[in-house]
């Protein structure tokens, strides 16, 4: 059965693969389990210090590639004649020299020390400014069934409002659960005409009692001040002008009713400056040209990113946040990137076996973004129409009952055949049609390139410094990469190139967790401008039947301004599937008003 199943396959891809050599002979020792576990146990060294791109231990893991790549016989397609691709990004902010906090209550004069009493936060906006101090409680305006409002009968336009985290249920229900994150608060704080916010950290003795990190650098400008301050200093604040702020608080959580109000006699100078931190860091590319003098002149790029999460922490997008360790990354992703070096070594050994040229890309950024992958499409090594498929290593060391995902089927009509076809192993193969996924194909895929995504999909150590090396499958993860092999081998000796399709639209959503509905599009992570840019829509999305493309940048959002991607994602979750939202985006110089329906995740 299985022999008929394979003729059937074989004649459905014959038009694109009809010179395919055997694959058979291309079986070679040189892709092993004890190489992928050497390549990996150097990628999570401590000497590396997880990866985090910009940092020494990304460096040392880019350096470290890149000499494998020479020593395999790779061509440098990087810059000035080296394997290196370099770019800069905003890799962190901080306080910079010239914040000033001055209160004055009544005939008292109060300085506080940034960085000690107070800090600004990474998505506060420049400025400086005179204006008064209201006490909002916890910031929430919630909807009319809920029965809680601490803005009611206030009027805080060009003011500065003092909220406290959390919420007044203190309950593991949590009613106000929606309505309690600091985006939350920060929007609600912009809608109501305030000039700023400040959040208070938690009660001294709590675990939130500090300052905080600064949120993702990525974040861009609310549009206005967002600062964090001490509990103790904002409480002898409230004591100087004959307040009691931990009883407030008590009181407003016992009663679940709002206590807000506006200091009297109180007036603040503020001055506030962030300073945004670039750093360099570098994708390592290399090159095998095809031996057919036609043919060559096309290639596919195979790609797996390597930089991870550092020393993790607030902001760095790990899972265990509050812990300072070394992410070490080893299934996210030193497993892609020694199964990258693993087919530079083979197919460095077999150059003229292959037709076309071979391209292979270390991406860095990923973790931030795909921001690697997403300058490599903007700057290719060989022009983009002619990069004939992008095949994608992220997270393949984890193989579990020789399950293996592969996405990317729907980008291409003969992919879902071949993937069957060079199924030797008997793997169970769960494939999958999306061409964006939360990887670096999602870069080439929105130009039009058809991709393929292997990997052994999540558990439980993702993002944690418990994704240790030991605790890798080798031979699972050798049998993906031999998978990779063949499947590269096809493509690169077919007659014609594989055509590219969009692939058919998912029922997930996908713009950001926790809204209930999707418009289907690409965040642009690499963008720094004020409202939130997109790179691409997904196929039948709301996006796209609206009318949207990539380079929009969306500005309004059901008749609320978007200042950046945290604006949008609390907003998305405002409405339901079936509602229909008028989305205002900047295309160029103009403005295009267009209306999207929105759909279930």
């Amino acid at each position: 059965m299985k022999t008929v199943f394979n003729i059937f396959v074989l004649i459905s891809i014959i038009s694109v693969f009809n010179c395919a050599p055997k694959v058979t002979d291309f079986v070679s020792a040189d892709i092993t389990s004890s190489e992928l576990r050497q390549h990996v146990k150097y990628l999570t060294s401590d000497k590396l210090a997880g990866r985090r791109s910009g940092e020494e231990g990304n460096r040392k893991a880019a350096e470290y590639i890149a000499d494998k790549f020479k020593e395999y016989g790779l061509t440098p397609a990087g810059e000035s004649g080296g394997f290196y691709q370099q770019f800069s990004f905003v890799s962190s902010t901080r306080v910079g020299a010239n914040n000033k906090f001055e209160l004055n209550i009544g005939d008292k004069n109060i300085i506080l020390k940034p960085k000690d009493d107070y800090r600004p936060l990474s998505s506060s906006t420049d400025t400086s400014l005179t204006t008064k101090f209201v006490f909002v409680g916890f910031g929430i305006t919630a909807p009319d069934s809920l029965h809680y409002n601490d803005y009611a009968d206030l009027d805080v336009k060009g003011k500065l409002v003092v909220v406290m985290r959390g919420s007044p249920d203190t309950s593991v229900a949590d009613k106000f659960f929606q309505h309690s994150s600091i985006m939350a608060k920060l929007f609600t704080a912009r809608e109501k005409g305030a000039v700023g916010i400040i959040f208070l950290t938690g009660m001294p003795g709590t675990k939130s009692d500090n300052l905080g990190a600064f949120e993702d650098p990525r974040t861009g400008s609310s549009s206005i001040v967002v600062l964090s301050m001490k509990w103790n200093i904002a409480e002898s604040l409230f004591t100087i002008a004959g307040k009691n702020l931990s009883q407030t608080k008590l009181n407003i959580e016992s009663t679940l009713k709002p206590n807000s109000f506006e200091f009297e006699n109180t007036s603040v100078n503020l001055t506030t400056q962030i300073e945004k931190i670039r750093a360099t860091t570098a994708n390592v590319v290399g090159y095998i040209e095809g031996s057919d003098s036609i043919l060559r002149n096309e290639a596919i790029v195979i790609g797996a990113h390597f930089d991870h999460l550092g020393m993790g922490g607030e902001g760095s997008g790990s899972l265990r946040p509050d812990t300072i360790a070394t992410h070490v990354g080893a299934d996210d992703n030193a497993s892609g990137t020694a199964g990258l070096l693993e087919l530079a070594q083979y197919f460095g050994s077999h150059k003229q076996s292959l037709k076309r040229s071979i391209i292979f890309a270390a991406f860095t950024g990923e973790e931030l973004g795909v921001l690697g992958s997403d300058y490599y499409v903007k700057n290719p090594f060989k022009p983009l129409d002619k990069t004939i498929t992008m095949v994608n290593m992220d997270m393949i060391g984890r193989m579990k009952d020789s399950v293996l995902v592969i996405e990317g089927m729907g980008t291409s009509p003969i992919f879902d055949s071949l993937m069957k076809l060079e199924n030797i192993d008997s793997l169970t193969l769960k494939l999958k049609p999306d061409g964006f996924g939360p990887s670096d194909q999602a870069s080439f895929y929105k130009k039009d390139i058809p991709v393929v995504f292997f990997f052994t999909n999540l558990h439980s150590d993702y993002h944690k410094p418990s994704d240790t090396w030991d605790k890798l499958n080798y031979v699972g993860e050798e049998k993906v990469v031999q998978m990779a092999k063949r499947v590269v081998v096809d493509i690169a000796n077919a007659d014609n190139k594989p055509p590219f399709t969009k692939s058919a639209p998912l029922p997930m959503g996908g713009d950001r967790q926790g809204a209930r509905v999707t418009l289907g599009i690409i965040p642009d992570f690499a963008s720094d401008v004020p409202g939130m840019k997109i790179s691409g829509t997904r196929p039948g999305s709301p996006a796209e039947k609206a009318g949207m493309k990539g380079d929009d940048i969306i500005i309004k959002f059901g008749g609320k301004d978007i200042k950046n991607i945290y604006d949008f994602t609390y907003l998305l979750g405002q409405f339901k599937p079936g509602d229909e939202v008028e989305v205002v985006v900047k295309r160029g110089n103009e403005e295009k008003i267009l209306k999207a329906t929105l759909i279930g995740k």
